[in-house]
């Protein structure tokens, strides 16, 4: 008998995780890039699967924003905003009854900073985004992140 319940209840349960797929649309990788004395481009890059859409910094009424907290560091001043690169699309969104603006497959979000001293330190902090498709929109979701600098 607990041979027959111990099988039912494994294989009900194995069945429930298949159909229990957690979406997970984006993939993020940190990187720093020297680009002159004491100067550094922070990389917060996002690769976006198929037929989802990941919403820039000012996306319009609705969705929520990809938005960036840094941790404040003494030793780096940033230097101006976040900067978008990659293909910004612009579409009218009859579930947010608003115009949006969204990426589509990769987005490389640059931060610029100065080092002031020649310790190695990093860039800490929090991004915030949320992805949609044509069906649904998954939650906002917070990603910690750091990124390290070398100083030399």
């Amino acid at each position: 008998m607990f041979k027959y319940f111990f099988s039912t209840v494994l294989f009900s349960l194995l069945t429930s995780l298949g159909f229990a797929q957690i979406d997970n649309p984006v993939t993020w990788s940190f990187t720093s890039k020297k680009i002159g004395p004491k100067k550094y481009e922070i990389h917060l890059t996002a690769t976006i699967q198929d037929k989802w859409h990941l919403y820039a910094q000012q996306a319009g009424e609705g969705p929520e924003p990809t938005s960036f907290e840094f941790t404040k560091n003494p030793l780096l001043k940033f230097e101006g905003k976040v900067v978008e690169v990659g293909k910004l699309e612009t579409a009218f969104d009859p579930n947010f009854n608003s115009t949006l603006r969204f990426y589509t497959k990769k987005v490389d979000f640059v931060q610029k900073v100065t080092i002031k001293t020649t310790a190695a330190t990093a860039v800490k902090g929090v991004l915030n985004f949320m992805v949609c498709n044509d069906r649904k929109c998954l939650p906002p979701k917070e990603i910690p992140f750091s990124i390290p600098i070398s100083g030399k």
